[in-house]
């Protein structure tokens, strides 16, 4: 096998707590995460010439070392300890900077393509050893479906998968820094974590109304007071039909859970049409892993 085309699938935070700053800087939190069916495709690649060469559809993105997919591809050959070469092309459809794990996403697709491009057969758990150097996320990037995510994020537990729905997601037109939202994340004994056990069970009774009610982001305390866009568009999904609406991870990418999908599509045309909202809109369903059902 000399190529390999695999996806990237977005992910959405359902619920996010942050339990304390950890004496190494990093944050323990807790959170239920849920990939989506939104995708990256990434095709690999193996070429006679040393050297990984990265090629993507949008002009602004690094092709070099800089970029998740390559630092991924460099440690699975650094593993392998071969110096084979790669031509690796990224086409890229989940928003970046965006709060949907778009780079981790990628970094995981391209360890598991990786892994069957040279039959290295490297286990599940294996594979997120690997990943947890290239970043939190990564781990769950290469589990997907529905998951709680404990410690820095590499803690991983499977959760009953989310009910079936319809997820509009908006990305305002600005730039959220995850470091500057966590540095200014104020954990005093009156900020309210959300519920995460409540999530939990609502997961296992399949009950997508009352998981609505319960979803929460405690990054929220910081992201919608410095940036209104954020709740303006929360408040505009639940009007157009919304069961709710949240951030997703540090933002700025706000997304709505809706029942009825007609209701979402409605609510897609209006944010299309109102672009002052932001220009990148789009319309997904939840992921499940085929193992899972």
């Amino acid at each position: 096998m000399n190529s390999i085309t695999v996806k990237a699938y977005a992910k959405i935070n359902l619920g996010l707590d942050v339990l304390r700053k950890r004496s190494d800087g990093y944050h323990d939190v807790c959170m239920i995460m849920q990939s989506l069916d939104l995708h990256d495709k990434i095709t690999i690649n193996r070429t006679q010439t040393e050297g990984i060469v990265i090629r993507t559809n949008l002009f602004y993105l690094p092709n070099n070392q800089d970029n998740l997919v390559h630092k991924a591809a460099t440690l699975f050959l650094q593993t392998l300890g071969t110096q084979e070469g790669l031509t690796i092309e990224l086409e890229k459809h989940i928003p970046v900077a965006a709060g949907l794990a778009g780079g981790s996403s990628d970094a995981a697709a391209t360890l598991i393509g990786l892994n069957q491009l040279y039959q290295t057969g490297l286990s599940l758990t294996e594979l997120q050893k690997l990943g947890v150097k290239l970043g939190a996320d990564v781990p769950y990037c290469l589990m997907l479906g529905t998951a709680l995510s404990e410690g820095i994020g590499e803690v991983l537990t499977p959760l009953t998968p989310m009910p079936s729905c319809t997820i509009l997601m908006v990305k305002p037109d600005i730039s959220v820094s995850t470091k500057y939202v966590y540095e200014n994340l104020k954990l005093t004994e009156s900020i309210v974590h959300p519920d995460i056990e409540a999530m939990k069970t609502a997961l296992v009774n399949k009950d997508l109304y009352t998981l609505t009610k319960t979803m929460d982001n405690i990054l929220q305390t910081v992201t919608v007071k410095d940036y209104p866009i954020i709740s303006d568009i929360k408040e505009k999904m639940k009007e157009l039909g919304a069961l709710t609406s949240l951030m997703s991870g540090s933002g700025p990418t706000v997304f709505g859970i809706f029942q009825n999908r007609e209701l979402a599509k409605k609510a897609l045309f209006y944010f299309r049409k109102h672009q002052h909202y932001g220009k990148q809109v789009f319309l997904s369903t939840p992921y499940w892993p085929k193992a899972e059902g």
